[in-house]
This record gives C-alpha cells, sequence and structure tokens, in this order.
C-alpha cells in the first residue's frame, strides 16, 4: 500500500464532468503549473537587472552627478541624455537574445485530452491542474500523478520508477477522492495509481490528477536529476579568468591613476575623472555581453535548423563535440517499418505467419512494427482476432504475447519479438534452432530488422489463468521489415570523418541489421566495428569500460543494447576525455541524456521526460540536423574568437592611452563624452560584425578550450603597444602645434575609431553586411563629428586638418597591413602542414 493525500481536492466538486473553467483558474493559482523544469520570470525584471549590471550606465550616471555638483550643469546633461541610447542598446539586446527561445516553447510542449465542464477538450500538459480528469490511451506518458476512476484492460510500464520490467495492470480504486480530501494521507493500493513519465501500453482509463509539476513522483526525480551542477564549460572559464585578470589590473591602474593626477596638482575633480575613465576603458564587460548575445544568435540559428535549444550554453558546448552516441531507427533510418519478406517455418504459409504476427500486434496501436503488421494484414483481408488478454513488448522482455479465442471457441496464445528470445521459448531442436539463427543473421545482414513469431494452442485452464506461457510454442518463422537510411545522413558522416568527431550507433536492433546499416552511410566505411551488448554484457560493466577506454573510440555500432549499458557508455566515454552528444527519445534514456555533454532528444517522438532532460531537442529527429548544430557551434567559437580578438585590439591601446599619458602628466585623452562615442562603436561592431555563417565550413573550431594561443597574446601586446606609442606621439604633438586640448584629443580619438573600422573590417573581411555598414558608419560619422564644429563643440574637439587625416590613415593602413600580411604567413605555413 502507498500513503497519498487528497488535500489537493479540497473545495472541488465531486463530478465526472471534469471541472469547471472556475475550478480551474482557482486550481492553477493554488498549485501553479504541471511544470517540473523551466520557471519563467518576468521579462521586465530581467531587463531591468541587466541593464543595472552594465557599468556604463553607472558611470556616466555617476560623473553627470559630479559635474552638477560642481555647477558643470551642460556637461552633466550631455552625460545623462547619452544614457539613452545605451538604455536602448540593452534592450534591444535582451530581447534579441530572449526572442529566439521564447518562441520555440509551444514546439517542446505535449498535449493530452481531458475532460473540462463536460466536454473532451485537448489540454497543454504543462496547464493541468489537480482534478483534472484526463482520458487515458495505449502510448500516452501519463503527465501528472494520479487515481484511476475508470479503467478498461489497462497496463502501464512504470520501469522509469519502478525498474519493474512487466507491465503493470490497474484497477479502479474503491476510495472516492473527493471525500478524503480534508483527512490527511490514506493508505491506497498502487495499482489504483497513476505516475507521471509511465507509459500507457495498453487499455483505456480516466485518470484524477491528484499531484502536478515538482510535487509527482516523476517531478521528484527530475528534480533531483536538474539540481546536479552543470560544469562550467571550457569556454565559460577562460572568459571568466580573462575578464577577472582585467578587472584586478584596472582597479590597480585606476587607484595609481588618481593618486598620481593629485599629486600633481591636477585637483580632486581630473583625479576622479581620470580614474573613472580609465576604470569604464579597462573593465571588460564587453566579453560575457557579447557570449551571452552569441550564444542567443546560436540558439536562433540552430532553431532554423530545426535544432530546438533549451540550455544557450549549449550551443558553444555542441561545437566541441567530439564524439556522438545516436540512435539508429528514425535518427539514421527515416523510421518508417514496411513488411516485406515473410520466411515461414516448415508447415506455414506465408499467410499463417502472417497471422500470428498479427494477433500478436496491438490492432489500434502506433508502433511502427504494429502500423507495418497491420498495413500488410490489411492488404490481404486478414481479420482482427479477439485477443483476451495481452502481456506488451518493453525493452528489457523484447517480446509481445497476445490470448487470442478463434472462432471454433479454441484459445491460442500469440508471440512476437527478438529472434533470440523466440527461439528459446519455442520447442525446437538445437540443430533446428541454431538453423533459423543463421536465417536470423542473413535477414539481418542485408539491412532487416527481423522479428520472430510463433504461436502455443492453449488449454481452457491455461487460458484461464492469465499467465505468459514461460515455454513450448510452435515456431512460425520470421518476418523481416525495411527502414531505409535517410539519404542525407551519408554527407553527414563524412563531414564527421572529415572533422574527427566519433559516431557510434547504439541501438536494440540485432548486429548484422545494424551493421548493414552503418555501411550503407558510410559509417566505419565497408566494415564498421561492431559489437553485440548482449553477447559480450562484460564488455559494457562500467568498471571494464573504464580499464579499457580505446575500446569504444574505435567501435562504431554497439547492438542490443539496453538503457544502463548506454549509460555506461557515455560514462566511460567522458571519462576518457571525449566530450559527448547523446541522443535518446524514451524515458529510460533520461539518465544517458542527463550524464551527457550534450543530451539531445527526439522532438516527434521523444517523450516528455527525455525533452525535460535533453539540452537540445531535434524538430525532425534527423542525424543530419546533429551535424548542422555541431557546425554552428563550431562557427560560433570561431565568430566568438574574431569578436573577443577585435575586443582586445581596440581596447588594448585605448587603455593604455586613457592611463599612460595621464601619468605622464599630460591633459586627460579621454572624457565622458568620448567614452560614450567609443562604446557606441565598439559594442555594436563585437555584436553584429562577426556574425558569419556555418553553410558548407569544415573544421573550425575544431574542440578547442581557448581561442587564443600565445603567439595570439603577444601579438595583441606588440601591436598594441606600438599603437599606443603612436597615439602618444599623436596627442603630444598635438598639444605643441594648438594649445587647444580638442585639437589632440581628437587626432587621438580619429586614430582610434578608424583602428577600430580597420580591426573590423580585417577580421571580418567584410562577410557579413553588417560588417560592411559598421565600418562605413563608424568611418564617415567620425568625420562629421570631428569636422562639423557645432558637433565638434559638443565633444570638446577641434576639426583636424588635411595633412592630420592623412598622418593617421597611412598609420592605421601600416598597422591592418603588418597584421594581414602575418595572418597571410600562418595560413600559408598551416596549408603546407596539411
Amino acid at each position: 500500500m502507498k500513503r497519498i493525500s487528497f488535500e489537493t481536492l479540497k473545495d472541488l466538486n465531486p463530478r465526472n464532468e471534469g471541472l469547471s473553467e472556475a475550478e480551474v483558474a482557482s486550481q492553477r493559482s493554488r498549485h501553479g503549473k504541471n511544470e517540473i523544469v523551466e520557471v519563467t520570470n518576468n521579462p521586465w525584471i530581467e531587463l531591468a537587472l541587466d541593464t543595472l549590471k552594465d557599468p556604463m550606465i553607472w558611470f556616466l550616471l555617476g560623473i553627470g552627478t559630479v559635474f552638477i555638483f560642481v555647477g558643470d550643469t551642460s556637461e552633466a546633461i550631455v552625460l545623462f541624455v547619452a544614457i539613452l541610447p545605451l538604455l536602448l542598446m540593452d534592450a534591444i539586446l535582451h530581447w534579441r537574445t530572449q526572442a529566439s527561445t521564447s518562441s520555440l516553447k509551444g514546439q517542446l510542449t505535449s498535449q493530452v485530452n481531458a475532460l473540462r465542464a463536460g466536454k473532451e477538450v485537448l489540454v497543454a500538459s504543462h496547464d493541468l491542474v489537480p482534478g483534472d480528469l484526463i482520458l487515458v490511451n495505449p502510448g500516452l506518458y501519463l503527465p501528472a500523478d494520479g487515481i484511476f476512476q475508470e479503467v478498461k484492460d489497462l497496463q502501464v510500464d512504470e520501469s522509469a520508477l519502478t525498474g519493474e520490467a512487466f507491465p503493470i495492470s490497474k484497477s479502479i480504486s474503491r476510495l472516492e477522492p473527493f471525500s478524503l480530501s480534508g483527512k490527511g494521507e490514506m493508505a491506497v493500493d498502487p495499482s489504483s495509481l497513476g505516475f507521471a513519465g509511465t507509459r500507457v501500453l495498453t487499455g483505456l482509463g480516466k485518470l484524477r490528477v491528484l499531484y502536478t509539476g515538482q510535487r509527482t513522483a516523476y517531478g521528484e526525480i527530475v528534480q533531483s536529476v536538474s539540481k546536479m551542477p552543470h560544469e562550467r564549460t571550457p569556454l565559460q572559464k577562460s572568459i571568466t579568468k580573462l575578464v577577472q585578470g582585467l578587472i584586478v589590473a584596472s582597479a590597480f591602474l585606476c587607484l595609481l591613476l588618481g593618486g598620481v593626477r593629485i599629486y600633481q596638482g591636477h585637483g580632486w575633480l581630473d583625479a576622479l575623472l581620470s580614474a573613472a575613465t580609465l576604470a569604464v576603458a579597462a573593465i571588460p564587460e564587453e566579453f560575457p555581453v557579447v557570449f551571452t548575445f552569441f550564444l542567443g544568435v546560436g540558439v536562433y540559428r540552430l532553431a532554423k535548423r530545426r535544432a530546438l535549444v533549451r540550455r544557450a550554453v549549449s550551443v558553444e558546448n555542441i561545437g566541441r563535440v567530439t564524439h556522438i552516441c545516436t540512435d539508429k531507427t528514425g535518427t539514421i533510418t527515416i523510421g518508417i517499418l514496411q513488411l516485406t519478406h515473410m520466411d515461414p517455418a516448415d508447415g506455414f504459409a506465408e499467410v499463417d505467419l502472417l497471422k500470428a504476427a498479427f494477433a500478436a500486434s496491438n490492432p489500434d496501436g502506433s508502433d511502427p512494427v504494429d502500423v507495418a503488421i497491420r498495413e500488410a494484414a490489411n492488404l490481404q483481408k486478414l481479420l482482427t482476432q479477439i485477443r483476451t488478454r495481452t502481456f506488451p513488448f518493453t525493452e528489457d522482455r523484447k517480446q509481445e504475447t497476445a490470448f487470442a479465442r478463434t472462432k471454433d471457441g479454441g484459445n491460442f496464445a500469440y508471440m512476437k519479438g527478438s529472434p533470440e528470445t523466440v527461439l528459446a521459448k519455442s520447442n525446437l531442436s538445437e540443430e533446428v534452432r541454431q538453423q533459423w539463427k543463421e536465417r536470423t543473421i542473413r535477414w539481418a545482414s542485408e539491412g532487416h530488422k527481423v522479428l520472430a513469431c510463433a504461436q502455443k494452442k492453449l488449454s481452457e485452464e491455461e487460458a484461464a489463468r492469465n499467465e505468459e506461457p514461460p515455454s513450448g510454442f510452435e515456431f512460425c518463422g520470421l518476418i523481416a521489415f525495411e527502414d531505409p537510411p535517410r539519404p542525407e545522413v551519408a554527407e553527414a558522416m563524412a563531414y564527421c570523418q572529415r572533422n574527427g568527431i566519433g559516431v557510434l550507433m547504439i541501438t536494440g536492433d540485432h548486429l548484422d541489421t545494424a551493421v548493414a546499416i552503418a555501411r550503407d552511410v558510410g559509417l566505419g566505411g565497408q566494415s564498421p566495428c561492431a559489437v553485440s551488448a548482449e553477447d559480450e554484457q562484460e564488455k559494457f560493466q562500467e568498471q571494464w569500460l573504464n580499464n579499457n577506454p580505446d575500446f569504444l573510440r574505435h567501435l562504431h555500432v554497439v547492438a542490443r543494447c539496453t538503457p544502463l549499458q548506454k549509460l555506461h557508455i557515455v560514462s566511460a566515454l567522458k571519462t576518457s576525455g571525449e566530450l559527448v552528444a547523446v541522443t535518446g527519445d524514451g524515458v529510460n534514456d533520461v539518465p544517458a541524456l542527463k550524464a551527457a555533454d550534450i543530451g539531445i532528444a527526439m522532438g516527434e517522438r521523444g517523450t516528455r521526460s527525455a525533452k525535460e532532460v535533453a539540452s537540445i531537442v531535434l524538430a525532425d529527429d534527423n542525424f543530419r540536423t546533429i551535424v548542422g548544430a555541431i557546425k554552428e557551434g563550431r562557427q560560433l567559437f570561431t565568430n566568438l574568437g574574431l569578436s573577443f580578438k577585435y575586443l582586445l585590439y581596440v581596447h588594448f591601446p585605448f587603455v593604455l592611452t586613457a592611463a599612460v599619458i595621464p601619468l605622464l602628466g599630460y591633459p586627460l585623452v579621454y572624457l565622458p563624452v568620448h567614452i560614450v562615442w567609443l562604446e557606441l562603436i565598439i559594442h555594436p561592431s563585437a555584436l553584429f560584425a562577426f556574425q558569419q555563417p556555418a553553410d558548407g565550413v569544415d573544421g573550425i573550431g575544431q574542440s578547442k578550450k581557448s581561442f587564443f594561443n600565445r603567439a595570439d597574446i603577444i601579438e595583441v601586446i606588440v601591436f598594441g603597444i606600438a599603437l599606443t606609442a603612436i597615439m602618444g606621439f599623436s596627442f603630444v604633438s598635438g598639444l605643441s602645434e594648438n594649445v587647444e586640448e580638442g585639437h589632440a584629443r581628437a587626432k587621438a580619438m580619429v586614430m582610434l575609431t578608424f583602428w577600430s573600422a580597420g580591426t573590423v573590417a580585417a577580421f571580418s573581411r567584410f562577410k557579413t553586411l553588417a560588417s560592411v555598414l559598421i565600418v562605413i558608419c563608424t568611418l564617415l560619422s567620425t568625420v562629421l563629428l570631428v569636422q562639423i564644429p557645432f558637433s565638434a563643440e559638443l565633444l570638446k574637439l577641434a576639426p583636424l586638418h588635411l595633412l592630420d587625416w592623412a598622418a593617421i590613415c597611412f598609420w592605421v593602413a601600416l598597422f591592418l597591413t603588418l597584421q594581414l600580411a602575418r595572418n597571410f604567413v600562418i595560413s600559408r605555413r598551416s596549408s603546407r602542414n596539411d
């Protein structure tokens, strides 16, 4: 007996027509939505919190307030107005990042039929509330915990919760749930209870919902799994390390600069402005912002490829995948079975074999095998036999048995299932049994899915006993199905091979069938390395796999694999250093999906539980979509690397000139309004200029854990110091040429903005329209803002002479030429090594 409480039904009217609209609204306010993992926050609050994280906003508010106190109102107004475009940019960034994920939620929602106000309606699973009356039918994964009020031959697979491989028969409870709503916990027969995440095998019924969301037994399991900490990706660790290092360095420079400016006699306002300006220039807030934005773009791009992302960080992880553990049926194959061959035993005609297979199948089932058999039986105009008892197929049993009564009143048990299982229960000699095993191998080696059928005449006593016969069946023969591979998978397999991504097909099918399909799609060439987990079980024990890490690396196919063995395979690959993506569609796949670095659930045939713990859901269940997602992830890595390199190239001379020149006693190079101007250039450039597509690109971003090697870092430092020297020289010479500081500042600002535009052009190579527009807008706006007297005065600058513009263009072009020359040399060396 199981003790449960009916308190969730308190204050509801006990009727069989379902809840009224008012009761549904009341229950939802009390118990919330039937959600187990996802939590939706207020988007406006999220936007406000994200905006408050922008240090640039606080900088402008703080400095503007200081200017008000010192009486410089006009400068304060300029700074406060400058906040508006930054707020707009933050809002657009937040919306763009969130939009792609919010539009996908509806595609991940399952639906059930329920009675409400006396009408049968289709209800989204997350909208169910305690008290709802669900209509239960075969194939349904129960969306909530409840008590059965009506049942008809109802059997449920509860292996996800109990580990029990056999079907559980359900019955009606004698208790009246509504009358017990205020009496605490009661002892209830578990056979009358239904649990979320379990699958209905046969029969019909009505389930009164008692618990939803995290209060379900399944919800408690999923929550415990979901609370396992997700390891930070190497990229996240690299960004965190970089940001922390730059923050420490900037804090030291700010304190040093402020103290030196006071010591030099410039006053506390100058010292404050110097330190604050340097802080904003040096604090690398763009790096996490760019990372978050690029992940949002990746989510959108993957959605266009029909891969729906549940955790944005998976976009980065998918690009570093080194091993894919994939299902066969529906992912590598089309997933539509056709009964193409029948191999009857002696004494049986093909129609007799088909009759036995049809009798052992669910006449109303949606399983591909049952559908294929039913279509073949309909062509032969076979009549459906009256089934009196069924023992459904499960992955552990590998068989399905049905009791049926013939027209003359006889009772038969019909069985279909894996040839190994059915042959073992048939009354054949060992010699004949071996011959049928060889015929099974022959059919399977041609790529067919093979099942065996058998029958047994039952006595009245055996038929009444309702127990599945353990042996004594008369073997009827083999039936062979075809499920051809998807034509586009071969190209995806070739991509994986070219780019060093291992692929392991894991299936419950026969070994020779799996090998034939692998050969057809190019997995492992003409001689895939394959093994049957059923025949060599010792090799799929966790300890053995960990002790033999090379075993899985060279393997292409694992047949007759159980969910537990699949979990051991995933864990062993991760232990050996592989970054693993795993596909799954059922409740039994949940542990492997969660254990994987990237869990990929099937959107068309996947269960709710698989989708909830997966990182990515495939809308089309296609292996090519997985490879397309990997391409996008690798392109994301490349694009991020270009964006981060751009930020370092621009920020390094920016920070050095903001720190070194004032330390030497010269006036401030950048005023607060100049910081705003530069941020309005740097932010869009880093976010939009490097969004290059991944179409047709091989070998990009392959499984790297860091963007930059030592040579890249040296390059940034050398170019940064050299450009700082030129900018410093231009600033100091500008002061000597003209007593106005605005002239010197204009030369420094123009050189930095032109350097930004040139860097965008060099790194992006104008592969996107955004990069072209950004370069043009940067150059044009710089010329106009500096040369127009009104805007120049507003920005505390002075128009430049023609010679000034020529000198700036020369130096920027020289540095860009040197940078492009270096990249050309590196590219040539790399191509020679390849």
